[in-house]
């Protein structure tokens, strides 16, 4: 069961989430469903419409399933959950693992977009891309860049840094908590 919200009034959960352990971000695409934690993104008003920005490595798997599905949901933990679901969708790939039945997650049918949410991150925000920007690596000041992209690990491997996040600005078209 669904209750829909205002994710404005939610904003202050999401955003404290964030660098707190972070969110998920889920994709669908190619007949597979990927979830990955992300500490990264902004949510607000662009162009007259409520988006929240995702930030995706170039070289990660979420972003060729993004890429192919211009949809995303995000999915913010409330309250007591499992600790373990943010830790695991961080550090593994959904090229070599379903993360989703390892983790057994339980996916939510959406309302919108072709991308569940997940039950046990229960709100659940459902975005449609309108805008996919690379971030421009050597335009940064050099705090971020030295500590963000020092270069060292490639992007085959899930902690790499050598590649530039793809900021997605999703529409959110629904929000909503899964009961």
């Amino acid at each position: 069961m669904k209750r829909n919200v205002d994710v404005f009034a939610h904003v202050k959960d999401i955003l404290a989430a964030l660098p707190n352990g972070g969110v998920l971000l889920t994709s669908r695409a190619m007949g597979r469903v990927n979830t990955m934690t992300i500490g990264w993104g902004t949510i607000g008003i662009e162009w007259g419409l409520p988006v929240f920005v995702a930030y995706v490595r170039e070289g990660r798997f979420t972003r060729e399933l993004i890429d192919k599905s211009g949809v995303f949901t995000v999915n913010v933990p409330m309250g007591d959950f499992d600790r373990r679901i943010l830790a695991v969708a961080g550090t593994k790939s959904g090229r070599d693992v379903d993360k989703i039945a390892e983790l057994g997650l339980t996916l939510e049918e959406p309302d919108v977009v072709s991308c569940p949410g997940i039950k046990e991150l229960p709100l659940t925000l459902e975005c449609r891309v309108v805008c996919r920007q690379k971030q421009d690596i050597s335009a940064l000041a050099e705090l971020p860049r030295s500590r963000y992209y020092p270069q060292d690990v490639p992007s085959t491997n899930p902690s790499s840094n050598r590649d530039a996040h793809v900021a997605y600005y999703g529409e959110i078209v629904s929000a909503y908590v899964i009961e």
